[in-house]
């Protein structure tokens, strides 16, 4: 096991630093950077990114005389381009080692410290997301698999597949339109994590306050993976209840219940198992932009649209960086996962 995973962290690096590379080329390629956009603004009159660029590029306007090639250079040296791309991507991954992900172009703040300040609300929204999809769903599913058929399982079933039918941030606005005080009833909030004056409210008033908002956004982020991991494990645990053992524990006369708990769900578990660290970062370090920006939570999704939008370079690689890195070991605990599920899996044979 130790020799796997050592082999395994040594393939990460090469992995990743392949990932930065292609990215940060790509971006070298991509028309109007974070340059040419500041130019832009500068020249239309105001000095910078909506008040976001800093003041020590006001002085670089010359009102009508307009921005000669010095000043450009002078740009170009702020942001860092008057360096060759290849020694940029060297410094910048040497950074990244130790997690300096540097400082936005547009925001004047440090990446992680960017990052942090908007994981409330990704962390919110994706906790309750994937607890409430696992705890609903494959009780759900196994109850699907044990009545296959019945009208129990044709209804369900009908019910989820319509939900998956139905987009997230559709649903997210039929709900604001239902509940949200648009046509119908006033019931939950429209935005936020809390209220305006949650600061003012006791312990448990915080508490229900917080549950209260989180209600609408939950819902319409749930709908997209509650029918794929309700017939994950339906189906899952049918091919397992099919199979010649359970035969044989019936024919020994063993209780339905011992069969399928004690037996059948180990084995029709390991699909499930497979999916749980990727799906559990995810949930916690990935944010929804359409969600967010229907319910007004500002969280890394919307961040994300914003960085790519304003060509913020050190936001988007930095995000990248982190994310890859934490889906490079969400992988290599899906494995660690599958032979602690699944004895019969030994690490020699994920190794070949």
């Amino acid at each position: 096991m130790a020799n796997y995973i050592f082999k395994r962290l040594l393939l990460m690096l090469p992995t990743l630093i392949g990932i930065m590379l292609v990215t940060f080329t790509v971006t070298q390629f991509v028309p109007g950077g974070p340059v040419e956009q500041l130019i832009h603004q500068i020249q239309q009159g105001r000095a910078g990114m909506g008040g976001e660029v800093s003041a020590g590029v006001e002085g670089l306007y010359r009102g009508a005389s307009g921005l000669d090639a010095q000043r450009v250079q002078e740009l170009r040296e702020l942001f860092g381009f008057d360096k060759p791309a290849p020694q940029r991507f060297v410094e910048m991954m040497g950074n990244y080692l130790t997690f300096d992900l540097g400082t936005s172009y547009f925001h004047h703040q440090s990446v992680i410290d960017l990052i942090i300040s908007k994981l409330p609300v990704s962390i919110s929204l994706g906790m309750w997301t994937f607890f409430l999809t696992y705890l609903t769903c494959i009780p759900l599913g196994i109850a699907k698999a044990v009545r296959d058929g019945s009208t129990f399982d044709v209804v369900s079933s009908t019910v989820v597949l319509i939900g998956y039918a139905i987009p997230g941030f559709v649903l997210g606005i039929v709900l604001l339109v239902l509940f949200g005080g648009g046509s119908f009833l006033d019931i939950f909030p429209l935005r936020g994590l809390v209220s305006d004056n949650w600061s003012e409210l006791p312990w448990y008033g915080k508490v229900l306050d917080y549950l209260w908002h989180m209600v609408l956004p939950v819902t319409a982020a749930m709908v997209g993976s509650f029918a794929v991991m309700t017939m994950l494990t339906k189906n899952s645990f049918m091919e397992e209840i099919r199979k010649q053992y359970v035969l044989t524990a019936r024919a020994k006369g063993l209780a339905e219940n011992t069969i399928l708990y004690k037996h059948v769900f180990r084995n029709a578990v390991i699909p499930l198992v497979t999916n749980f660290p990727g799906a559990f970062l995810a949930a916690f370090f990935t944010g929804s932009l359409l969600i967010e920006t229907i319910f007004s939570l500002d969280g890394l999704g919307l961040l994300s649209y914003e960085s790519v939008i304003k060509r913020d370079y050190p936001v988007v690689l930095g995000t990248l960086y982190l994310f890859t890195l934490l889906g490079l070991v969400a992988k290599l605990l899906t494995d660690i996962c599958y032979v602690l599920v699944d004895p019969r899996i030994q690490f020699e044979s994920l190794d070949r």
